[in-house]
């Protein structure tokens, strides 16, 4: 079944007002007044309201979303299923702790998701708020079950903000400057090729900790904030093979690039590597704060009672936004919509980079997570901005990329849109 977005594409990108307009301008004023610096606001753009692939910002102009809320609103804005099944379980229950009682939701939702996770044997599954904090129960759970220090990840991954998920980060240093000392035992790598066995076997193995002090090697099998950066084929299975060897377990952070965001469930499945945990989180509820780490049964039965635990994870609003988004994926097709707009994408953005090659120097990605390197960052800046400044949301990430990850609900047409704005944005950028 193709999936048809709640917003038609000719209701957007419609722009009433200059940007930002006076009653986004006032809501600018009062952010600047009270809010942390520490948020890294991309362009003014306000929302107030969306449907599908469409957001309407507090002055009523009508943007086209292939931000999906940075990967998170996987069956779009407001998707009908999801609102209602939301609005059931908050006239029910909205909260109690399923750390210390038994929540009914809490295991369907666990259940739900350990019959995707492409994990060998039985899975076992905590629920969390967040990416991060699917981050940081990985990481205890590996030290735990394993009784070794060491964690590594990889240059240009992004783990989170908290202290465990910042120190295995590695997309930039701002992440790092003023926090040391930052978490003790994390040693990177670098990412998606040769030189990455190189290195673990050569120089840290060899030079900092021994293979057998090593817990995890945590991955994100396509990168995300890094700049959509896809490894090259047999990459992840190597990795897969090194672990096994050392007795190390493998970590697939699939918070970005998991729940269909790839065409596949997970973005792994792609490979044929079976981790032994899965992270998840932003796409998960669609929009609600739930996140997730999946592991192998034998590794959660190592910790006992108490080890970890979360007030809110798992609440019942958002696992009813949970179990909702993977019901809407499979009923809707939308893993199959995700690859054939994704190639549709694909094939326009390489047509963009063949008209202009020396500003547009690659086309990379899986499904709707794709990302488009521009020569400099300043470009990718600016092309950025002139694209939300014609009604079109992409969002920069890595070292000059923008990425484009629409809902999974995209059209076609609304593919075609996109394309259109985006060329337009950067005809007006490179003249």
């Amino acid at each position: 079944m193709t999936a048809t977005s709640n917003a038609g594409a000719a209701t957007a990108p419609l722009l009433r007002t200059e940007l930002p307009g006076p009653r986004a301008r006032e809501v600018l004023a009062r952010d600047e007044a009270v809010t942390s610096r520490s948020l890294p606001r991309a362009y003014p753009l306000v929302p107030a309201r969306g449907r599908g692939c469409v957001i309407e910002d507090v002055d009523g102009n009508l943007f086209l979303d292939f931000n999906a809320g940075i990967a998170v609103n996987s069956t779009g804005h407001a998707h009908p299923r999801v609102v209602e099944a939301v609005q059931r379980q908050s006239a029910e229950l909205l909260h109690y702790s399923a750390s210390d009682f038994y929540l009914p939701i809490y295991s369907r939702m666990c259940r739900a998701l350990a019959d995707t996770a492409p994990i060998d044997g039985p899975a076992r599954v905590f629920l969390t708020n967040s990416g991060a904090e699917a981050v940081e129960g990985a990481l205890k759970l590996a030290r735990h079950a394993t009784g070794r220090q060491y964690a590594i990840s990889f240059y240009g991954s992004f783990h989170g903000r908290s202290y465990g998920a910042v120190s295995l980060t590695a997309s930039k240093s701002k992440y790092h400057k003023g926090f040391g000392p930052l978490l003790p035992g994390i040693l990177h790598a670098p990412y998606g090729s040769d030189a990455t066995f190189e290195h673990l076997e050569d120089v840290l193995f060899r030079h900092v900790g021994p293979p057998d002090e090593v817990a995890a090697i945590f991955v994100e099998p396509v990168q995300g904030e890094g700049g959509y950066i896809v490894p090259p084929e047999g990459w992840l299975a190597r990795l897969r093979e090194l672990c096994d060897r050392h007795g190390i377990l493998l970590v697939a952070d699939e918070v970005q690039s998991g729940v269909g965001r790839t065409g596949r469930m997970w973005a792994v499945e792609h490979t044929g590597v079976r981790p032994d945990v899965l992270l998840s989180a932003k796409g998960l509820a669609s929009g609600l704060p739930l996140g997730a780490f999946v592991a192998r049964a034998d590794l959660m039965e190592t910790w006992p009672a108490g080890a970890h635990g979360s007030t809110y994870g798992g609440s019942p609003v958002p696992c009813a936004a949970g179990l909702a988004t993977l019901e809407v994926i499979e009923s809707e097709g939308l893993l199959a919509n995700a690859t054939s707009v994704g190639e549709r994408l694909t094939a326009g953005l390489r047509g963009f980079q063949a008209r202009w090659p020396e500003a547009v120097v690659d086309v990379r990605g899986v499904g709707l997570m794709l990302g488009v390197e521009l020569a400099t960052a300043e470009l990718a800046g600016a092309v950025q901005q002139a694209a939300f400044e014609r009604g079109l949301l992409v969002l920069e990430c890595g070292e000059s990329s923008i990425r484009v990850s629409p809902p999974l609900v995209s059209t076609e047409a609304e593919a075609d849109t996109g394309l259109r704005v985006l060329g337009e944005a950067l005809a007006a950028v490179l003249g």
